[in-house]
């Protein structure tokens, strides 16, 4: 158990951590920018660390400076919260060459699920349902056409790199392939710094349907059901309801029984 915890994160997120590692009796340090000198989760935690500006690439995302925090804090651990560096190898690498524990899953993982299409590789291997599509190497622009035919039209052309609806495009037709493909392309480069891609199958009517999943260091995990997501603007979720209406206990079990296969293909550790 650790005695002191660091949490590189701010808000509803860095608060929560630091009352339940208040009840655990684990002490707590939180950072904030220039901005959030009087934030909520700064009064809270038991010490603060000032890291920077306001700009989160200047502060919140710096990891060299949230490094320096636990050491000048002595904390022996950092929960990162989401978003920031929740989902940075590097980050998690760079804890443990410091003797810091990283909170969450361990690089390798980090690693596996960075790319959608190498993760969908390994889903494949691990009998994971997935959608059809292609998650190859082969990019030549010719070949991906030939693909997204042979799928069948509607398709998604995704950025293997993105997220949040970024360097995503929808062809309706054969004929739109090309130029749909150069354009999720730039976008995918000037947005990640990674212009491959994956096409998928469109599925006209879809249910967003997330499992929570927990998993330790022995090779243990469990399913801790569901919620539905399928509210959405823009590509961003906006409504979240659990249960997810509908949902049979069939349903239930084998979207669990799936979501610990693949956590356990990429190693998972932690929620």
């Amino acid at each position: 158990m650790f005695n002191k915890i660091l949490i590189a994160n701010r808000g509803e997120i860095a608060c929560r951590v630091i009352k339940t590692a208040r009840r655990m009796g684990i002490r707590t340090v939180a950072v904030y920018s220039e901005a959030d000198a009087n934030a909520r989760h700064v009064r809270l935690a038991d010490e603060a660390v000032l890291l920077g500006p306001a700009a989160a690439r200047e502060s919140y995302l710096v990891a060299d400076k949230i490094i320096e925090a636990c050491q000048r804090t002595g904390s022996q651990a950092v929960h990162p919260g989401y978003g920031f560096l929740s989902e940075n190898a590097a980050f998690a690498d760079a804890l443990a060459a410091s003797g810091i524990t990283f909170i969450g899953p361990p690089a390798s993982a980090i690693r596996a699920m960075g790319s959608k299409s190498e993760a969908k590789k390994l889903m494949g291997n691990a009998a994971v349902p997935l959608t059809p599509g292609y998650h190859g190497d082969d990019q030549t622009p010719e070949l991906l056409h030939q693909e997204a035919d042979q799928i069948g039209y509607p398709v998604l052309i995704k950025a293997a790199a993105g997220g949040g609806g970024k360097g995503m495009r929808l062809v309706e037709q054969s004929a739109d392939f090309p130029d749909a493909l150069a354009s999720c392309k730039r976008e995918a480069a000037s947005s990640f710094g990674n212009e491959h891609v994956l096409i998928e199958k469109y599925i006209t009517r879809p249910r967003h349907i997330e499992i929570q999943v927990f998993a330790d260091t022995q090779g243990n995990c469990v399913y801790l059901f569901e919620r539905d997501c399928s509210v959405q603007r823009r590509h961003q979720k906006v409504l979240e309801e659990a249960p997810a209406p509908g949902m049979t206990l069939e349903r239930r079990r084998q979207m669990g029984e799936a979501a610990v296969a693949a956590a356990k293909a990429v190693g998972y550790v932690g929620a």
